[in-house]
């Protein structure tokens, strides 16, 4: 179990009161890395001078937590806290202060975690897997790109708030060294199914009648953040902070404890069933362009954002080939005994769509052809029943209509209306979900396992 110690005393209330001036100085400070709200909320702190370099003397040698004997100062907690609230656009008022001071807490332990897990195994295994100053120069570089900056007018604008660009390098290297290191020791062990494909191809379809949502979402996990009391109080401060024009994306890749975090909490369009039964239920109440109340689960608390929202698929969509035996209406048994032996043997030859014609053409008697896209309603009688119940890619049994002895192959089914999800889009959001996973488990052993003391 992960041996927590919290130590309160007069130097850490210090701590505190050093931490909540940095946050009261903010207020006052430009957001130019990410847009913050026009209007600031009418509780904002505004006292404090203006972007401070330094904490109070003496502030900045306080402890605020050991991590496996390494320390992690006040003036560190601080610069973190600067850097949450200049890149998240949540403006800082006294009630949101504590929050951020917990989240910079939480993510400053869990990168020295991290780092101290990256140099065990680099030591051991005597391998590079850290950011070595180049790469963290690049990543500094980009970012500022995407800031319409240079590299010295992003630091220098850093500066400006009081951060660091030590405290931003510090950031980057741990994250960037543990993604390689899950990815370079996960990653590539981790295989996708095609049946894991196909069952997600398959709940896909089933779902399309149902209606749909286009969602952002920020999760917060109540193990990480101190419980889920802790979590609520920390969603209900967000969604305030969301609602005053805060960046939804940038709350969520700060804040979000999910898969999507990095991609601005974007979780793209999903039918009612494939979230938590609690966020689908406040979805079916909520209208396109709405910010849900946090809404609690199991293991935390949702803030989701709807973003458009449309109606179930109306028709199921297919599209199918087929290979056939000309027979009469009134055609003897034994006719049709020869068309049917002819259509099994074929059919125990073809895997599916991709080689029924060019089979069929070898075959003596059977004429194949692709039948294109057709709604399933649309279909004749005797097609329409195999159409429902075939998977993409399998054959149907031998089906007699007035001219002949078929077989159909089903090539593709979807329903109308419905935005197809290729086979790439569905491992690449598993890979991306089963990774994710691991990474999670691997940092909750690593807090399990340390020393992890508060003040």
């Amino acid at each position: 179990m992960m041996r927590v110690r919290k130590v309160t005393g007069p130097s850490a209330r210090g701590a505190l009161a050093a931490v909540a001036l940095v946050g009261a100085s903010l207020a006052c400070a430009p957001l130019a890395l990410a847009q913050a709200p026009a209007a600031p909320p009418t509780d904002q702190v505004t006292s404090g001078p203006t972007a401070p370099q330094a904490l109070p003397p003496g502030m900045s040698e306080a402890v605020a937590a050991v991590v496996n004997d390494e320390i992690i100062s006040t003036y560190d907690l601080a610069q973190r806290m600067r850097l949450l609230i200049a890149t998240s656009g949540v403006q800082p008022t006294e009630q949101n202060l504590p929050q951020f001071q917990r989240e910079a807490l939480v993510g400053l332990v869990d990168e020295h975690l991290q780092l101290h897990e990256l140099r065990r195994v680099q030591k051991e295994q005597k391998i590079d897997i850290i950011a070595s100053d180049e790469d963290i120069d690049g990543e500094i570089a980009e970012m500022a790109k995407q800031n319409n900056m240079s590299r010295q007018q992003f630091e220098k604008q850093l500066a400006a708030q009081g951060i660091g660009v030590d405290t931003l390098r510090h950031q980057i290297q741990a994250q960037s060294s543990w993604q390689r290191w899950i990815r370079g020791r996960y990653g590539s062990r981790l295989r996708i199914g095609e049946d894991q494909i196909k069952a997600q191809q398959e709940r896909v379809a089933a779902a399309a009648s149902r209606p749909q949502y286009q969602v952002a979402e920020v999760f917060l996990d109540a193990a990480r953040v101190g419980g889920m009391d802790t979590a609520i109080q920390g969603a209900n401060q967000l969604v305030t902070q969301l609602q005053q024009g805060a960046p939804f994306a940038a709350v969520a890749r700060q804040f979000s404890a999910s898969a999507t975090a990095a991609a601005g909490g974007e979780v793209g369009w999903v039918s009612s069933g494939e979230m938590a039964p609690e966020v689908d239920a406040a979805l079916e109440q909520m209208r396109p362009g709405q910010l849900s109340r946090p809404i609690p689960v199991k293991d935390g608390v949702y803030i989701v954002f709807l973003r458009d929202k449309r109606a179930g698929a109306g028709a199921m969509v297919v599209n199918l080939k087929q290979a056939a035996v000309a027979l009469a209406a009134d055609a003897s048994a034994t006719d049709q005994a020869a068309a049917q032996a002819k259509l099994l043997a074929l059919r125990s030859q073809v895997t599916g769509c991709g080689d029924l014609e060019a089979k069929a053409a070898k075959a003596q008697g059977i004429v194949a052809g692709d039948l294109g896209e057709a709604e399933v309603k649309d279909l004749a009688p005797a097609f329409r029943a195999a159409a429902e119940t075939l998977k993409p890619g399998e054959v149907s049994q031998p089906i007699r209509t007035q001219a002949g002895l078929h077989i159909l192959a089903v090539c593709g089914k979807h329903a109308t209306g419905d935005e197809a999800i290729g086979h790439d889009q569905i491992e690449n959001r598993l890979y991306g979900q089963q990774l994710s996973m691991i990474a999670r488990r691997y940092m909750r052993d690593l807090r399990n396992s340390a020393t992890i003391e508060t003040r």
